[in-house]
């Protein structure tokens, strides 16, 4: 049975929000961006209207404002981000369970199985359609297809408010003739190279010998020959929607380029600070760590691991993180910005079972420190105790000053 994959992509995600919060907002060219002071002020999200006067996603702000004199800048509202996203996904589960999300804004729908009950993939994605605009106020563009890439590829095609339906027949008149960088998995830095062989479409990918790919490109370039050719097999994974609240996370965007993994040290740091406040808060504990890289030609590659033991321990979170940077960043680019986040959180109370091979009574006293230093957070401020080797740092967002000071150097 051929299969029925659906891409649902909220158009303008953060700043159709932001217009539903405040609907004056409709009015005018708005972006949604970071701090405006630094250089985290980038724009996250814009409306049509802006992106109508050359307002792009990522860049600084004084540059959109230079595009459109006009423009408003909103603060992003990420609780009200995950509300809207939680809702839209909602809809999605009257017709599947199996849901995959891409982001916040966006999911996979394998509905297959649902067809019978509910028509056609270009039905469903109709309806969907209809219902997030009635019921959310927010607009969808949603792809059809047999497998994910088109799919997602097919959600692209159209927008805003709009459902393109891709098949085995008509996808080579479709899809072929669009540029090779519309293809999910070709960044700047592979059009690049692809366009210096003369190959700037998707057919053109597509019609080229499969050795070059995997000689130039190596399993990645096997997956973009594949992707073009329609031979995307790859399953929609289920995720619950409850596993959202299953992880805490923290990203910081450089003032500049990170350059080393000193640097990254320093942020992957500072962040498993505030990852590990949160879980002392809420009296959560990690059982993995995931990271997240976006490099200085906006192209992001993502990571996870499962810990030893469970934690609250922000130095443990930060040394699993920064190991598994270590595992698998290549440095081919300086990098823009670094998430991590604490995955499957469980209770205080969870039992498990310890390795033989693991150090506990080392990650108990880890633990104890990092307890200890919580403690005067609690009582004194976030800010009154700080890792040294996090102060003075010229990449780093700027923090209120600590009034203490404890050493923490790069693991060895």
């Amino acid at each position: 049975m051929e299969r029925v994959i659906l891409h649902s992509d909220m158009n303008n995600f953060y700043a159709s929000v932001e217009c539903m919060l405040n609907p004056e907002l409709k009015a005018y060219p708005i972006a949604v961006c970071g701090d405006v002071e630094e250089r985290h002020g980038i724009v996250l999200a814009k409306n049509y209207k802006a992106k109508a006067k050359g307002v792009s996603t990522g860049e600084a702000i004084w540059q959109a404002k230079q595009k459109c004199p006009g423009l408003l800048i909103v603060s992003p509202h990420y609780d009200e981000y995950m509300k809207y996203s939680k809702k839209a996904r909602a809809i999605y589960g009257r017709y599947t369970d199996e849901i995959e999300p891409f982001g916040m804004d966006e999911c996979w729908l394998d509905v297959s199985g649902s067809t019978r009950a509910f028509g056609s993939g270009e039905k469903i994605a109709n309806e969907i359609k209809e219902a997030i605009k009635f019921e959310l106020g927010l607009t969808v563009s949603v792809g059809v297809s047999y497998n994910k890439i088109f799919a997602k590829l097919g959600s692209d095609m159209k927008k805003p408010d709009a459902v393109t339906v891709i098949t085995q027949d008509s996808y080579k008149e479709q899809v072929w003739r669009l540029p090779a960088s519309d293809l999910l998995g070709i960044g700047r830095a592979t059009t690049k190279k692809l366009a210096s062989y003369g190959i700037t479409t998707i057919g053109q990918v597509a019609n080229w010998p499969l050795e070059f790919f995997e000689r130039k490109l190596g399993k990645c370039g096997v997956d973009i020959w594949r992707f073009a050719n329609g031979l995307d097999e790859s399953k929609v994974t289920v995720h619950n929607i409850e596993a959202l609240d299953k992880s805490c996370g923290h990203g910081i965007t450089a003032l500049q380029d990170l350059e080393d993994s000193v640097e990254v040290w320093k942020f992957i740091l500072e962040l498993s600070q505030d990852i590990g406040h949160r879980l002392f808060t809420f009296n959560k504990k990690a059982t993995g760590v995931a990271i997240s890289v976006r490099d200085n030609e906006l192209f992001t590659k993502q990571w996870q691991c499962k810990i030893p033991l469970s934690t609250q321990s922000p130095s443990v979170i930060a040394r699993e993180a920064f190991s598994l940077f270590e595992k698998n960043y290549s440095w081919k680019h300086p990098i823009r910005s670094i998430t991590v986040r604490a995955i499957n959180l469980v209770s205080l109370d969870y039992d498990e079972q310890i390795s033989l091979f693991y150090d506990a009574e080392k990650s108990s006293r880890i633990e104890a420190l990092d307890k200890a230093v919580e403690e005067i957070r609690s009582r004194y401020g976030y800010n009154a105790i700080k890792n040294a080797t996090l102060l003075q740092n010229p990449k780093m967002p700027s923090h209120n000053s600590p009034k203490l000071i404890m050493p923490t150097g790069v693991p060895q």
